[in-house]
């Protein structure tokens, strides 16, 4: 999997999002800010993201994943 892919997995959860994905050989970071984010804690934030990568966790195409997951406010 490449960051292309993974950034679009990313944006298929969250669409109204800007999404940015580095990083490749199963390390990624991503970067992702979105209004989804709004009066949640850092950690459940993580857990929204980490949901949509479950899968590809699981079937180890990623096996290291960064998050910052912000607000616009944040931002």
């Amino acid at each position: 999997m490449d960051a292309d892919v993974l950034g679009g997995v990313v944006r298929a959860q969250f669409p109204n999002a800007r999404v940015e994905v580095r990083g490749g050989d199963g390390r990624y970071e991503v970067i992702i800010v979105s209004e989804a984010f709004r009066d949640l804690s850092r950690v459940k934030r993580q857990q929204l993201v980490y949901g949509c990568l479950t899968d590809h966790i699981k079937d180890g195409s990623v096996h290291a994943v960064t998050i910052q997951a912000k607000t616009p406010d944040e931002v």
